[in-house]
């Protein structure tokens, strides 16, 4: 049975700390720890604060989604901004940003995005190591 943690949080730059907070903290709950919490609060930090810069719905809410089903770990980020699919592109030296998709691209085991009628969700999925995945409680 899966495991899932979803709250959300405003669109603005301050509550990215508590997206990473709840994160963590789910993550702790299910006895994930290690490499794989700080990989998964590092890309949940950039997929969240990508949605709070570049949504353009004005008070709008990003929804994270943690689901931990079995070996897999799938991390969601929404928002109202249906038609503001993410593009990665190379980032230049000298330029603050344009990282955050790279990063996903590199740590997790695959990502994506998708829209819905009013939203879309970025996700990044990951597999929970042999040794691991013994040790996550059933039906939590």
């Amino acid at each position: 049975m899966a495991s899932t943690e979803t709250f959300r949080i405003p669109k603005h730059r301050r509550h990215v700390s508590v997206a990473r907070r709840r994160l963590r903290e789910a993550l702790a709950d299910w006895d994930v720890a290690g490499e794989l919490t700080d990989t998964v609060t590092l890309l949940a930090s950039e997929l969240v604060t990508n949605a709070v810069l570049h949504c353009r719905v004005s008070c709008a809410q990003v929804r994270v989604t943690l689901t931990l089903d079995g070996a897999e770990l799938l991390l969601e980020v929404t928002d109202p901004d249906r038609d503001r699919l993410p593009q990665p592109h190379r980032p230049t030296l000298g330029r603050e940003g344009g990282r955050g998709l790279a990063l996903v691209e590199a740590l997790a085991d695959t990502w994506g995005c998708r829209q819905g009628p009013y939203t879309k969700c970025v996700w990044a999925r990951f597999t929970l190591a042999e040794a691991k995945r013994a040790h996550v409680p059933v039906g939590s």
